[in-house]
């Protein structure tokens, strides 16, 4: 059994799409990123990586390659999938904690757990979501940003 961590946060601008765990939210601001900056794939992949010992998403899609400019992170996860795999892994289960003042999360959570879910072979039970707000502090709470959180175990 091997356990990893991974974290990421990026800004709110007008112009972007919002994506979270891969799926597009209606919402008049996105996630500034080199990506589709899609900060709950990105704490994903960070928290595989890290639980198979193969570095971190930096080293792997660094983001002064061209070949990732706009790229969305669905397809970044199908290549760490593939990675972990040929590892000698399998991924037994996923939580992740998504922190943004806004948009409301609760009725997103289940479809990005369906997605996460079908994207690494798991069961919906062996992925959990948790959305929290900031409380109005710091940039996440400011409305600035959007952070994630999440924690895999791998076999």
């Amino acid at each position: 059994m091997r356990i990893g961590i991974g974290n990421d946060i990026h800004r709110l601008v007008a112009g972007r799409a919002l994506v979270l765990g891969g799926i597009e939210l209606a919402s008049p601001v996105g996630l500034l990123g080199h990506s589709d900056a899609d900060v709950v794939i990105h704490a994903l992949i960070d928290a595989m990586l890290g639980a198979a010992g193969l570095g971190d998403i930096g080293e792997h899609f660094p983001d002064t390659d061209p070949t990732y400019q706009g790229i969305r992170s669905t397809e970044l996860l199908t290549k760490t999938v593939e990675l972990i795999r040929t590892a000698g892994f399998t991924v037994n289960n996923i939580d992740i904690i998504i922190m943004a003042q806004e948009p409301k999360l609760a009725s997103h959570k289940r479809a990005m757990r369906q997605r996460l879910a079908e994207m690494t072979g798991l069961d919906l039970t062996q992925v959990n979501i948790k959305a929290k707000t900031a409380e109005g502090l710091g940039p996440v709470g400011e409305r600035q940003a959007i952070a994630a959180w999440a924690a895999v175990t791998l076999a």
